[in-house]
Protein backbone atom coordinates (compact mmCIF):
# COMPACT_ATOMS: atom_id res chain seq x y z
CA UNK A 1 0.00 0.00 0.00
CA UNK A 2 1.56 3.24 -1.14
CA UNK A 3 1.22 6.23 1.15
CA UNK A 4 1.08 9.80 -0.11
CA UNK A 5 1.07 12.88 2.10
CA UNK A 6 0.16 16.36 0.86
CA UNK A 7 1.18 19.65 2.46
CA UNK A 8 1.20 23.36 1.68
CA UNK A 9 -2.48 24.24 1.53
CA UNK A 10 -3.95 27.28 3.20
CA UNK A 11 -5.82 30.55 2.79
CA UNK A 12 -4.63 32.98 0.13
CA UNK A 13 -6.03 36.12 -1.45
CA UNK A 14 -7.04 36.19 -5.14
CA UNK A 15 -3.95 36.69 -7.28
CA UNK A 16 -1.72 35.05 -4.70
CA UNK A 17 0.39 31.91 -4.86
CA UNK A 18 0.69 28.61 -3.03
CA UNK A 19 3.01 25.67 -3.41
CA UNK A 20 1.66 22.22 -2.68
CA UNK A 21 3.93 19.27 -2.00
CA UNK A 22 3.32 15.55 -1.94
CA UNK A 23 5.73 13.00 -0.52
CA UNK A 24 5.69 9.25 -1.02
CA UNK A 25 7.71 6.09 -1.17
CA UNK A 26 10.81 5.59 -3.29
CA UNK A 27 8.98 2.97 -5.34
CA UNK A 28 6.34 5.49 -6.42
CA UNK A 29 8.83 8.10 -7.48
CA UNK A 30 11.03 5.71 -9.41
CA UNK A 31 8.31 4.23 -11.55
CA UNK A 32 4.90 5.88 -11.67
CA UNK A 33 3.13 8.81 -13.23
CA UNK A 34 1.50 11.11 -10.72
CA UNK A 35 -1.19 13.74 -10.70
CA UNK A 36 -3.03 16.43 -8.80
CA UNK A 37 -6.80 16.49 -8.52
CA UNK A 38 -9.18 18.75 -6.64
CA UNK A 39 -12.65 18.57 -5.21
CA UNK A 40 -14.83 21.53 -4.32
CA UNK A 41 -17.87 21.15 -2.04
CA UNK A 42 -20.75 19.49 -3.85
CA UNK A 43 -18.69 18.76 -6.95
CA UNK A 44 -16.95 15.76 -8.48
CA UNK A 45 -13.23 15.31 -8.02
CA UNK A 46 -11.57 16.82 -11.08
CA UNK A 47 -8.24 16.57 -12.83
CA UNK A 48 -5.76 19.40 -12.38
CA UNK A 49 -2.35 18.25 -13.63
CA UNK A 50 -0.34 15.13 -14.36
CA UNK A 51 3.32 14.28 -14.92
CA UNK A 52 4.99 11.13 -16.22
CA UNK A 53 7.52 9.10 -14.23
CA UNK A 54 10.58 10.91 -15.62
CA UNK A 55 9.08 14.38 -15.37
CA UNK A 56 9.38 15.40 -19.01
CA UNK A 57 5.73 15.06 -20.03
CA UNK A 58 3.01 17.12 -18.35
CA UNK A 59 -0.62 17.91 -18.94
CA UNK A 60 -3.03 20.37 -17.33
CA UNK A 61 -6.70 21.05 -17.27
CA UNK A 62 -7.48 24.08 -19.40
CA UNK A 63 -8.50 26.35 -16.52
CA UNK A 64 -5.06 26.20 -14.86
CA UNK A 65 -2.79 26.32 -17.91
CA UNK A 66 -0.30 29.17 -17.60
CA UNK A 67 -0.97 29.50 -13.86
CA UNK A 68 -0.07 26.11 -12.35
CA UNK A 69 3.10 24.07 -12.78
CA UNK A 70 3.51 20.43 -11.82
CA UNK A 71 6.98 19.07 -11.16
CA UNK A 72 8.66 16.18 -9.43
CA UNK A 73 12.00 15.46 -7.79
CA UNK A 74 12.43 11.71 -7.80
CA UNK A 75 15.63 11.92 -5.78
CA UNK A 76 13.70 13.61 -2.96
CA UNK A 77 10.47 11.62 -3.45
CA UNK A 78 8.50 14.83 -3.86
CA UNK A 79 5.74 15.98 -6.20
CA UNK A 80 4.99 19.71 -6.35
CA UNK A 81 2.20 21.91 -7.66
CA UNK A 82 3.11 25.58 -7.93
CA UNK A 83 -0.07 27.62 -8.13
CA UNK A 84 0.09 31.26 -9.19
CA UNK A 85 -2.57 33.87 -9.94
CA UNK A 86 -5.03 31.97 -7.81
CA UNK A 87 -8.75 32.58 -8.26
CA UNK A 88 -11.69 31.95 -5.91
CA UNK A 89 -12.80 29.13 -8.22
CA UNK A 90 -9.54 27.31 -7.39
CA UNK A 91 -10.86 26.76 -3.87
CA UNK A 92 -10.99 23.02 -3.18
CA UNK A 93 -9.35 20.15 -1.41
CA UNK A 94 -6.31 19.17 -3.48
CA UNK A 95 -5.19 15.55 -3.71
CA UNK A 96 -2.06 13.99 -5.08
CA UNK A 97 -2.36 10.55 -6.60
CA UNK A 98 -0.24 7.97 -8.32
CA UNK A 99 -0.84 5.52 -11.11
CA UNK A 100 0.83 2.15 -11.37
CA UNK A 101 2.10 3.00 -14.85
CA UNK A 102 4.65 5.54 -16.02
CA UNK A 103 2.41 7.34 -18.53
CA UNK A 104 0.17 10.31 -17.79
CA UNK A 105 -3.61 10.31 -17.53
CA UNK A 106 -6.30 12.88 -16.75
CA UNK A 107 -8.80 10.19 -15.70
CA UNK A 108 -9.08 9.87 -11.94
CA UNK A 109 -10.07 6.22 -12.26
CA UNK A 110 -6.59 5.49 -13.67
CA UNK A 111 -5.01 6.41 -10.33
CA UNK A 112 -4.67 3.79 -7.65
CA UNK A 113 -3.24 5.53 -4.59
CA UNK A 114 -4.36 8.82 -3.10
CA UNK A 115 -3.30 11.17 -0.37
CA UNK A 116 -5.66 12.55 2.26
CA UNK A 117 -5.86 15.99 0.64
CA UNK A 118 -4.98 19.53 1.61
CA UNK A 119 -7.40 22.46 1.68
CA UNK A 120 -6.79 25.45 -0.56
CA UNK A 121 -9.01 28.48 -0.01
CA UNK A 122 -8.79 31.55 -2.23
CA UNK A 123 -10.69 34.43 -0.70
CA UNK A 124 -10.33 38.08 0.15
Amino acid sequence: QEQLVESGGGLVQPGGSLRLSCSGSIHVFDNYAMGWFRQAPGKEREFVATINWSGDIRDYTESVKGRFTISRDNAKNTLTLQMNSLKPEDTAVYYCATRVYGTISSNRFDYRYWGQGTQVTVSS
